[in-house]
């Protein structure tokens, strides 16, 4: 099980907002290298970036600060956030960026998104983002009109590579960890599945680790590791103990 320290950027800052509200943000720090440099010091793996303003613009804002981030760690960096055509993949794959989450284009533009899973194999996974089971797209501001089942066939013809589902309701909330729509998501897909959205504690990452049997690989964890209800080595000590 992968722990994904989560660094989301908003005007060049790193920022957590409650339930993706662009309104209600709250400021971790003013410089995202440094944060990325400090995780992978506690002992993450891998590091998960989200470039928001450009989730919200549909255009990447920050390519020159998730390069110089890339370029400062060692551990490998998946990026989300207004990833819509081929060549913003592209220039984020050579900025040093190891693996991409598309979003709105994924559900919006099918063709578009299996060309792109085609260009870079094992390279592009897809952002489900869901409030009461509904599917949200463009910085979760829009109703894609569609749920998570619908929508698995399409992405899995299409060549995903990975799915980080996020459970938008208790997304920087604080409120723990509902394992079901996991458990939901799991039983239906075979491809790697990332949980996010509601991670408060150990117990969290506790509640979850069962649900690698059936194929979860990882959790992203953003609030609780900037307030302190996680300790990202502690936990990331204890995931290491269960093998």
């Amino acid at each position: 099980m992968i722990l994904f320290p989560a660094i989301d950027i908003k005007d060049g800052r790193c920022v957590r907002l409650r339930q993706g509200d662009a309104q209600a943000v709250t400021v971790f720090g003013e410089d995202p290298v440094a944060m990325a440099k400090h995780w992978e010091a506690q002992g993450a793996r891998w590091l998960h970036v989200v470039d928001l303003d450009g989730a919200f613009s549909g255009q990447p804002r920050n390519q020159a600060r998730i390069a110089q981030l890339c370029a400062a760690v060692s551990i490998p960096v998946q990026l989300g956030g207004g990833i819509r055509s081929r060549s913003i993949a592209q220039a984020y794959l050579d900025a040093g960026v190891a693996r991409l989450i598309v979003g709105t284009m994924a559900l919006e533009e099918p063709e578009r998104f299996a060309e792109l899973c085609a260009a870079f194999p094992g390279r592009v996974g897809v952002s489900l983002d869901a409030r009461d089971g509904r599917l949200k797209t463009k910085g979760w501001v829009a109703d894609s009109g569609r749920t998570v089942e619908e929508v698995l066939p399409g992405l899995e013809a299409a060549g995903a590579a990975f799915l980080v589902y996020t459970d938008i309701a208790r997304d920087g909330t604080g409120t723990g960890i509902d394992p079901a729509p996991y458990e939901r998501l799991l039983a239906r897909t075979r491809l790697p599945v990332i949980a996010a959205g509601g991670v408060t504690d150990l117990t969290d990452i506790q509640r979850l680790y069962p649900l690698c049997a059936h194929g979860l690989v990882g959790a992203v964890t953003g609030k609780a590791i900037y307030t302190g209800t996680l300790d990202l080595a502690a936990a990331l000590a204890w995931v290491s103990a269960q093998r």
